[in-house]
């Protein structure tokens, strides 16, 4: 499995945050911050954007870092994805992302 694809199968490398931090871009961290206060309704500051991937060692915004329950679960089980976990097909948490990317479901069965 590629590493910069995340526990739930969303591709890190294509994240606009991801990019802002290996490119060092703040113009993209402001636009990023902007899109996800608004679509989240709570203030995200360009300080937060700042991630590496979900799965990679390094830096994560505060929400992949503590507060993705996906994440969190995955992390917890001590598997690679969820597609490595008996459970992915009913989960709850993982079902809202599947259901809205197609591509997240094909990364997770590889």
């Amino acid at each position: 499995m590629k590493e910069l694809i995340a526990f739930c199968g969303l591709d890190c490398e294509a994240c606009e945050a991801r990019k802002a931090t290996v490119n060092n871009d703040d113009a993209l961290r402001r636009k990023v911050a902007a899109e996800w206060s608004a679509l989240n309704r709570v203030e995200i500051t360009p300080g937060m954007i700042n991630c590496v991937g979900c799965r990679v060692n390094g830096v994560k915004t505060p929400y992949c870092d503590s507060l993705c329950p996906i994440r969190q679960c995955a992390l917890q089980k001590e598997v690679e994805t969820c597609g490595d976990c008996g459970k992915m097909a009913t989960c709850e948490k993982l079902g809202m992302i599947l259901k809205n990317n197609k591509e997240a479901r094909q990364n997770l069965m590889g």
